[in-house]
């Protein structure tokens, strides 16, 4: 799991232009800042974005994870496949939701849609934040138990995990 910067006031207006402001523009420069996380890997694999919830979705009118996952798949020349992952069901959103809550909420909520064609060797789970990693992890498992065997993660930023204590 790699992210390119973490979540300061800077990035959080980024992140927030991107997910609330109706900007999806602003993904192309938020990948510009993400090049950096690709290595040798990269060049095989494929990226896949994290599914939006529906509701969420149709609200926003795009995918934040997919508008990065493209910027970062016209920057690296790599293939995006936007609908390998789809969600089983709508979660309440994970802002203020503790670590253990997190997993809970997200557990069983994505699924394979179809096998990817060809077989990818290394699927790049793309995200715009990373708190906790429960998404992240929750969309692997989903992939590596369709048959996945390579998957690993990427996001913008990577957020301090709050103490809820």
């Amino acid at each position: 799991m790699r992210s390119a910067v973490w979540l300061s006031e800077g990035a959080r207006a980024a992140v927030h232009a991107l997910k609330y402001g109706g900007l999806p523009r602003i993904a192309d420069d938020m990948a510009a800042a993400m090049g950096g996380l690709s290595d040798r890997t990269i060049g095989s694999s494929a990226l896949v974005p994290i599914p939006l919830a529906p509701k969420r979705l149709r609200q926003r009118g795009y995918n934040q994870s997919d508008a990065l996952a493209r910027a970062l798949g016209r920057q690296w020349k790599v293939p995006v496949l936007p609908h390998l992952l789809a969600r089983t069901r709508e979660t309440p959103t994970q802002t203020a939701l503790t670590p253990e809550t997190r997993l809970a909420n997200v557990a069983g909520a994505f699924a394979v849609a179809h096998k990817p064609r060809p077989p990818w060797p290394v699927l790049v789970l793309v995200d715009d934040v990373f708190t906790t990693g429960a998404t992240l992890a929750e969309a692997a498992r989903a992939l590596e138990q369709a048959g996945a065997t390579g998957v690993m993660g990427i996001t913008f930023a990577r957020a301090a995990i709050p103490d809820f204590t």
